[in-house]
């Protein structure tokens, strides 16, 4: 079921009344009521989707109960290693099967032994790598006592399966969420009221800037060889804005979806856009993911614990890895290491925790030198995304030598009057990210002191864009992972 769809927007508020008109006295069938809306959210893509969760739900929740009774290490080891061979399994079947098959025969091959195989038509479970590495973190924590199993499989099964988050996050801990379950929840109106305006500015995000971006940029992908540099330059950008538009939307739809039912989840974007160095854009950008491979991985590796040949090492591995959890294609693996690359000389000289606050904060304009950096990040995450976009290699290198032509320096071509919308409204976007960049969301507290009737024509008035500028319903991006 899509957010941005007719059938959620009857889903969100027939179960709204539920929640908090039939079973809101009851903290048990609160919890249940979540399970079953959250499984009939995910069923409506694939029935057969609700039997993989159903299994790794009660594999990890099994798994969590043996690990509190065993106290023999190799014990709770072999526990742990099944936790993540059976949810990794899974994960590799559907999501990497056929692309090491492929490339397993294509390296036969180049020492002229030719091997038949052949790949299977595998449906990818939505948000399989989402919800895995939600229940992994679990079995994890549990194993290194940082977290005590939960007995009540419902309120597990919430966990796993709550909607708003399941099938592009944020990837919630078990220490975060859990908890929530399991204290009684009363409707808060302020903080419903806050979910309502994020949902509206994810659903803006979404439907009005990815989607806008989308059908151009895709346009000038799909036909690289027939533009000029400055027109592929402008596909990078506007894939930009998509994928940013289109994740960072998902994710405030989801936090503010939540508040709706008394639940806070973790900020997952915090405009990334306006980093000024490639350490800052990552603390920045997906945070869910980017803690967990520093928590599960990096940190276990030994982080940079044993100097700088270690953290380097490191350091590509989870670029690498995190480049690889997006998809089985080389594009991405490329894409890890690139930004790998991009992140190893602030490591070499010691400049990779140098941005940690807010850019330019207490001002309206950052300083010429905080643009410049800002431009530079910005243009170094443009250039890495055109491999995260690209078909494959191929592709991606044709993109780059078109951009890299004498037609760099031609004007840039527009068709259609979307296109052109599309350029008069993202410089919009960036004003309002602009002036919300100190808060979890742009509009936050954007228009909070205005009188109630300027406060008001700026929500329609962005209600009203949706209405009018919607790029037409495309799936979220991140589905796809």
């Amino acid at each position: 079921m899509l957010f941005n769809s007719i059938d959620f927007a009857i889903f969100l508020p027939i179960f709204f009344f539920i929640y908090w008109f039939v079973v809101n006295k009851n903290l048990k069938l609160q919890n249940f009521s979540i399970v079953i809306a959250s499984y009939i959210f995910y069923g409506w893509w694939d029935t057969r989707f609700l039997i993989l969760i159903l299994f790794s739900t009660i594999v990890d929740y099994s798994i969590g109960i043996a690990l509190k009774k065993e106290e023999r290490e190799k014990t709770r080891k072999l526990l742990l290693l099944i936790s993540i061979l059976i949810n990794l399994g899974f994960l590799g079947f559907f999501k990497y099967y056929n692309f090491f098959l492929e490339n397993f025969v294509a390296a036969f091959s180049l020492f002229g032994t030719n091997i038949n195989a052949n790949t299977l038509n595998i449906i990818l479970p939505v948000g399989i790598s989402f919800y895995t590495f939600q229940t992994l973190s679990y079995t994890i924590d549990v194993y290194k006592r940082k977290l005590e199993p939960i007995n009540d499989f419902v309120v597990f099964s919430a966990f796993v399966s709550f909607f708003p988050q399941l099938v592009a996050g944020p990837i919630e801990r078990a220490t975060h969420l859990l908890p929530q379950f399991q204290k009684q929840r009363t409707f808060n109106y302020a903080l419903a009221v806050d979910g309502l305006k994020q949902m509206l500015w994810g659903l803006f995000k979404k439907m009005v800037i990815a989607d806008n971006a989308a059908q151009r940029a895709n346009e000038i992908f799909d036909n690289a060889a027939d533009f000029p540099g400055s027109t592929l330059v402008l596909g990078a950008i506007l894939f930009a804005f998509q994928i940013y538009g289109d994740f960072s939307g998902y994710s405030d739809i989801a936090i503010g979806c939540s508040r709706l039912f008394g639940f806070n989840l973790k900020q997952n974007f915090a405009h990334p856009y306006f980093s000024r160095d490639m350490a800052e854009f990552w603390r920045r950008w997906h945070i869910s993911l980017s803690t967990w491979f520093r928590d599960y991985l990096y940190i276990p590796l030994g982080g940079s614990r044993y100097g700088m040949l270690i953290s380097l090492r490191n350091t590509f591995v989870i670029f690498i890895v995190s480049g690889f959890w997006h998809g089985a294609n080389w594009t991405f693996i490329a894409w890890g290491i690139l930004n790998a690359i991009y992140f190893t000389p602030l490591l070499l000289f010691k400049k990779n925790r140098v941005n940690t606050d807010i850019v330019a904060e207490g001002k309206n304009l950052p300083s010429f030198k905080e643009l410049i950096q800002m431009l530079t990040t910005f243009s170094l995450t443009v250039f890495g995304w055109i491999f995260f976009r690209a078909e494959n290699i191929e592709h991606a290198w044709l993109y780059i030598t078109g951009i890299f032509s004498k037609s760099f320096f031609s004007i840039p071509y527009l068709a259609g009057i979307q296109a052109k919308y599309t350029m008069i409204l993202i410089p919009i976007f960036i004003i309002i990210e602009w002036i919300g960049r100190s808060e979890n969301y742009a509009i936050a507290k954007l228009c909070t002191n205005w009188k109630l009737p300027y406060r008001y024509a700026f929500y329609y008035l962005i209600i009203l864009s949706i209405l009018i500028f919607m790029g037409g319903q495309q799936e979220f991006i991140y589905f796809q992972f």
